[in-house]
């Protein structure tokens, strides 16, 4: 059958950097950190004291206060995130078929927050089970998607997509294959996560995957650099509107960008831990490539997953040389993760906006806080890092790639909208 086109029409953006998608350009762009002191809770006893939160959060007039009680901050996020992203379409739900609307959504963790107070209420208390009747409904990953579904009235397929930091990368990549087989006119696709809590700080410290530099917070998520000690927690998310490409047309839409290809393959090598060679990483390019009909020497830039950790730095690098070899030198890389922190279920869906906002604009924003290069020569710094300042440059072609715990592997290829 004949693949249908695939686009980007609308996008939204609630993240460490801004509450709405052109604050967040605009200081990604500029390379602002949103990095600082943890004030959600009393962190003094962990080992990290700083997270990338979403501040000044407010989540009042999106919906009847009474109902917005009864969502966790992840799932807030989600349809904040879908909100901004339908109006920015101009997509109007009174006259559209909303079975022919989907919501494929992406969440590492869910609702975090409600899951570890209504337990913390348990374990503290008389030890009678006075939980919440919300308890549940609020704790499901898949809430974020109910409440995107009953918010805007949508009523075609609408599910989650879980996969730990590539979560929002897989959900966009079915959302693609939605659309481009004819299954759905619109989806609404991309993630959130809201993992800023004790147990998420908590859980990473043990794992010894997050930073612990507290001196210099704006500084700790440096890709690439000698001194990485791991990533920063982050939260938010991301929303993109996919629409076929006549649908969109006829309805003289405004279009970012096309989404023209994806990979996901699996490591079958660690829990957490890259293959040293990225021989999944490897894969997944060369599969999402594949599907896009395009050679390497055809991309111009990869958003990179870009961690900041020791070791997933250099695996990715690794896996790109592999696949691009001396094109390497002709591509820029960065990694937004420098600014935003590590949104996990969501990172894909934010890195994804940056990718189309790239093509439209020309501009590739920087991976900060570089100061000390590495020895290890599998960081070869002929790359171009894009690193501490945006560059300009005509991009025809991005990638994304995003890797999660348990060697999941997503890679998306997003082309400049054509005239």
């Amino acid at each position: 059958m004949e693949l249908k086109r695939v686009v980007v029409t609308g996008l939204g953006a609630v993240t460490p950097l801004g509450n709405d998608l052109p604050t967040t350009w605009n200081n990604m762009v500029a390379g602002k950190s949103g990095a600082g002191e943890i004030t959600q809770f009393d962190c003094a006893k962990f080992r990290t004291h700083f997270a990338c939160e979403v501040k000044n959060f407010n989540f009042d007039g999106i919906m009847d206060p009474k109902d917005a009680r009864r969502l966790d901050r992840y799932s807030q996020f989600s349809v904040y995130v879908a909100k901004e992203a339908l109006e920015d379409a101009a997509l109007n739900l009174e006259t559209e078929d909303k079975d022919r609307i989907g919501i494929i959504w992406g969440s590492g963790m869910g609702g975090l927050q409600s899951f570890e107070d209504g337990v913390v209420e348990f374990a503290t208390g008389d030890g009678m089970p006075h939980y919440n009747p919300f308890f549940i409904p609020k704790a499901l990953h898949s809430m974020g998607v109910g409440h995107i579904s009953l918010e805007f009235g949508l009523t075609g397929m609408a599910f989650i997509v879980s996969s730990a930091c590539a979560s929002s990368s897989h959900a966009i990549s079915q959302a693609f294959d939605a659309v481009r087989l004819g299954r759905a006119d619109v989806v609404l696709t991309g993630g959130a996560d809201a993992d800023i809590r004790p147990s998420g700080i908590g859980g990473f410290n043990a794992m010894r995957a997050i930073s612990t530099r507290n001196d210099s917070p704006e500084t700790a998520s440096r890709p690439f650099s000698k001194s990485r000690d791991g990533f920063v927690l982050g939260e938010g998310g991301a929303c993109l509107i996919l629409e076929e490409y006549e649908h969109a047309k006829a309805r003289g839409a405004k279009i970012y960008a096309e989404v023209v290809g994806a990979g996901a393959t699996s490591d079958a090598y660690h829990m957490t831990a890259p293959d040293p060679e990225g021989k999944g990483a490897i894969r997944v390019m060369k599969v999402a490539l594949e599907d896009a009909g395009l050679q390497p020497t055809d991309i111009d830039y990869i958003n990179t997953h870009g961690t900041s950790t020791p070791l997933g730095d250099i695996a990715e690098l690794c896996a790109i040389r592999a696949v691009f070899g001396d094109h390497i030198y002709e591509m820029n890389l960065d990694s937004t993760k420098s600014m935003t922190g590590h949104l996990v279920g969501a990172a894909g869906a934010i890195e994804a906006v940056a990718c189309v906002k790239a093509l439209e604009t020309g501009i590739i924003p920087p991976t900060i806080n570089h100061e000390e290069g590495d020895e290890d020569e599998r960081i070869d710094y002929k790359v171009n890092y894009t690193f501490n300042v945006a560059q300009k440059r005509d991009i025809r072609y991005a990638l994304s790639n995003n890797f999660g715990f348990g060697g999941l592997n997503a890679c998306l290829i997003f082309k400049k909208a054509e005239d």
